[in-house]
């Protein structure tokens, strides 16, 4: 079923938690949703579809420069990058999600200086779709002729919601505890897993403690993670400050999962709790150590060489 009708069940179920790419800031050329039945000004694509449900919508795409441009058109799946910003897949990997269910009209334009054109795609959601938030985006690109920059993309997020039971939720793994040579500060480190099928970010925050929790220090306030994809994850490094030099040191993490409704309201959700222990001995502990094993060692030479032979 085309979706002329499915105006009303969009909603902005993303809104405020990405912006417009921003891939290539100088590129002569810019994008934008098309000016349709979904409405003007559209920073992103939103939908919210059933499984085998078809969008028909249109990117405008404008020549700000003053030659003729060539570029290619093209969808790519979402991902988290490693600096917990939104990106889109270049051209050439191999989408299986909504870069995949994006079917541009045409797979390159070509624009004249101070022109535009449009580029119609019909996204077509699989019958079996998994319920829940999908990103991807359509991109457009040129190739630059300098080889460290191989190609100048600029592209629009679409922002899915396949209907179903959402069901958000948030791991953590791989707790690691980095004490202080003396006392002070301390990391812990950890990774964030989305096991769920919404996009959610994490409240964090970690504390360290000594045998039978005492002296337990805690981290400051740490910034949330960003949103996290379903499936992808987040590697975290939190200090804490005022930790005494022991052994061992036990870490307690705690992450509260943050879901945005269609509202833009957001929900803390039940928090999950993750710890691990230190059985490393402080630097500091292991020299002091050697010192005194070498210092017994020279007492306990001096004291043969002193004894009469018989």
């Amino acid at each position: 079923m085309r979706s002329a009708r499915l105006l009303a069940a969009v909603v902005v179920a993303f809104a405020g938690l990405y912006a417009v790419p921003a891939f290539a800031a100088d590129a002569p050329w810019s994008v934008q949703p098309a000016d349709n039945a979904f409405g003007p000004d559209r920073q992103n694509y939103t939908y919210t579809v059933a499984p085998g449900e078809k969008v028909d919508d249109g990117l405008s795409v404008v020549n700000r420069g003053s030659a003729a441009l060539e570029l290619a058109v093209y969808a790519a799946d979402g991902f988290t990058s490693e600096s917990g910003q939104l990106d889109l897949r270049r051209r050439g990997f191999a989408s299986t999600g909504v870069g995949a269910w994006v079917r541009p009209a045409v797979d390159h334009v070509v624009i004249q200086p101070g022109k535009a054109a449009s580029v119609p795609f019909t996204l077509a959601v699989p019958a079996d779709a998994a319920p829940g938030d999908h990103i991807g985006g359509i991109v457009t690109s040129i190739k630059s002729s300098s080889s460290s920059s191989p190609e100048e993309r600029m592209g629009v997020r679409i922002q899915l919601r396949v209907g179903g039971e959402l069901k958000p939720q948030l791991t953590v793994s791989d707790v690691k505890v980095h004490p202080p040579l003396v006392g002070g500060d301390a990391t812990v480190t950890y990774t964030v897993h989305n096991t769920g099928n919404a996009t959610v970010s994490a409240r964090q925050k970690a504390s360290l403690a000594g045998p039978f929790g005492q002296l337990r220090a805690t981290s400051a306030d740490v910034a949330d993670s960003p949103a996290l994809l379903p499936g992808d994850q987040w590697k975290a490094t939190v200090p804490v400050p005022g930790v005494a030099a022991m052994v061992p040191l036990s870490a307690d993490v705690t992450v509260v999962p943050l879901l945005t409704d269609a509202a833009g309201s957001t929900s803390q959700l039940a928090p999950v709790d993750a710890g691990a222990h230190a059985r490393i001995l402080p630097l500091v502990v292991v020299l002091a150590l050697l010192l005194l094993i070498v210092a017994a060692l020279i007492v306990r030479r001096r004291t043969v060489q002193r004894v009469p032979a018989g």
